[in-house]
């Protein structure tokens, strides 16, 4: 079993308050109360992770709901694990977790998204938006020179 980082704890917590708010500024949601306690009992054991299992229930059941509205991949379809690569240039995926990643429970797949985010290096995070914004500069370039 995978664990769910304290931030997705606190993502869920945040995606609850913004469906779910207080009617009266002091009644929580469930969802958010469960979340809650999850979150209250990390910080104060200082536990950055939980494990799938360790989660109880409803806790569990409401940071689902809320990873059902985050991206299933980082795929940005642009795959050099296809060419041999180990790590993918496009999302950053290894290949074991471009070619297990349909059979990975949602803890596993927000660990490798976590893992790829604070590495920061794949073009799904700078390169590719930068060699966009290059190209659309040098497409502009040519334009206002007439070609």
């Amino acid at each position: 079993m995978a664990a769910i980082h304290i931030t997705d704890i606190e993502a869920a917590i945040n995606h609850w308050r913004s469906c779910a708010p207080s009617p009266d500024g002091v009644a929580l949601a469930p969802e958010i109360e469960a979340l809650g306690e999850a979150y209250a009992l990390m910080v104060y054991h200082h536990k950055s992770t939980v494990d799938e299992e360790h989660l109880p229930a409803q806790a569990l059941a409401a940071w689902l709901t809320w990873y059902d509205t985050t991206p299933d991949t980082p795929c940005i379809a642009i795959c050099s694990t296809s060419q041999g690569d180990d790590l993918c240039k496009g999302c950053g995926r290894t290949f074991d977790e471009v070619q297990f990643w349909p059979g990975m429970t949602p803890a596993e797949k927000r660990t490798v998204w976590r893992r790829i985010t604070l590495e920061h290096s794949a073009w799904r995070f700078n390169r590719y938006a930068e060699r966009a914004a290059e190209g659309v500069s040098a497409w502009q370039g040519a334009i206002s020179r007439g070609r």
